[in-house]
């Protein structure tokens, strides 16, 4: 039975929302179907690297019969595909694809935890995500609503356009 999961999609080098729209498309065709998408938000860095342009970022909501590693080589996959390139971790990217939730599975594995280990400390995941179910939790039961209301608001999330266009309907 396919897992339902949430996907979460950021750009800051070149024509953005294009790269944003490649990943969805390209992820159409790959195993996974995309349900819904949300927003498109104009995002400021945070991490390590402050010192580069904003991101766009989106979520996806999916449905897919692919496991979490299989999950996340077609993302990695898809990013190659789509340009791009090894980096400064946390650096200007054309296209970052990442595993968000997956069903109600929680894993530690060294190159994937579900929930992404920073689900719920992320506004410009948090805010597309809510966007697409006001009622996402965590499978522990955390709440990402509860989690966006105890953030600061020092991460700027602004609304930059509607949804990407979302073939799996």
């Amino acid at each position: 039975m396919p897992a339902r999961g949430l996907l979460g999609l950021g750009s800051n080098v070149g024509e953005r929302r294009d790269h944003l729209q490649a990943a969805a498309d390209a992820l159409s065709g790959a195993g996974v179907r995309v349900l819904a998408s949300s927003s498109t938000y104009d995002t400021d860095p945070v991490g390590e690297v402050l010192d580069q342009p904003s991101f766009l970022n989106a979520c996806l909501l999916i449905e897919t019969d692919l496991d979490a590693l299989a999950l996340l080589d077609t993302a990695k996959a898809i990013e190659r595909d789509l340009g791009r390139r090894p980096g400064v971790r946390h650096g200007p990217r054309s296209i970052d694809i990442d595993v968000l939730l997956l069903g109600g599975l929680e894993l530690e594995h060294p190159r994937l935890r579900l929930p992404h280990q920073q689900l719920l400390s992320r506004r410009f995941v948090l805010v597309p995500a809510l966007e697409l179910d006001g009622d996402l939790c965590t499978p522990g039961g955390a709440s990402l609503a509860d989690a966006l209301a105890e953030l600061t608001l020092e991460e700027g999330v602004r609304w930059a356009g509607p949804p990407l266009e979302v073939s799996g309907r």
